[in-house]
Formats: C-alpha cells, sequence, structure tokens
C-alpha cells in the first residue's frame, strides 16, 4: 500500500528557496510514505533550480516505489514543466 504525503508550494520555486523545498520534501519520503502529491495552484513561477528539486523528488519518490504527483498548476508553471519534459518525467494532474 502507497502512502501519500502532500506538499503546498507557494509563490516562487527558485535559487533562492530550492534547496530549503528539497529538503522538506525529501524529509516527507520517511517511514512508509512512498509518495508525494504537490499541489501547485499558488505556485507562480519556477526555474531550472525549482525544476531539478521536482527530479530528485521524483527519483527519491521512485526509489521507495511511489512517485511524485504535481496538481493544479497555473498555466505558465505547467508551460515551463510541458516544454522541459518533464510532464514525461513525472505525473502532471490538472
Amino acid at each position: 500500500m502507497t502512502t501519500t504525503a502532500t506538499y503546498k508550494a507557494i509563490g516562487r520555486l527558485d535559487t533562492l528557496n530550492a534547496s530549503a523545498v528539497e529538503k522538506n520534501l525529501l524529509a516527507l519520503l520517511v517511514d512508509d510514505v512512498q509518495s508525494i502529491t504537490m499541489d501547485l495552484s499558488e505556485l507562480d513561477f519556477i526555474s531550472s533550480a525549482g525544476l531539478r528539486v521536482l527530479l530528485v523528488v521524483a527519483k527519491a519518490a521512485k526509489a521507495k516505489g511511489g512517485k511524485l504527483l504535481v496538481q493544479s498548476l497555473k498555466p505558465s508553471v505547467f508551460e515551463v514543466i510541458k516544454i522541459s519534459g518533464f510532464d514525461r518525467i513525472i505525473t502532471v494532474q490538472a
């Protein structure tokens, strides 16, 4: 049985806060938690540093038999994820 933790990203995910967000997300993958659902409804901007966070967390979840799911993306954030090809690496839910 997969156990999922949730995380809500707000504002920007860029070089200024990517390290802290990554640390917070990886800290959720403890004990029986295998997957993370990220609510991006209030995320206004994601940079390449933010994309790296998604990749690191997706790989960590996959190593535990789970996955990273991002949901409720604003059009501008979805466009960055799609253009970068990350929509083929992580699960994106409208």
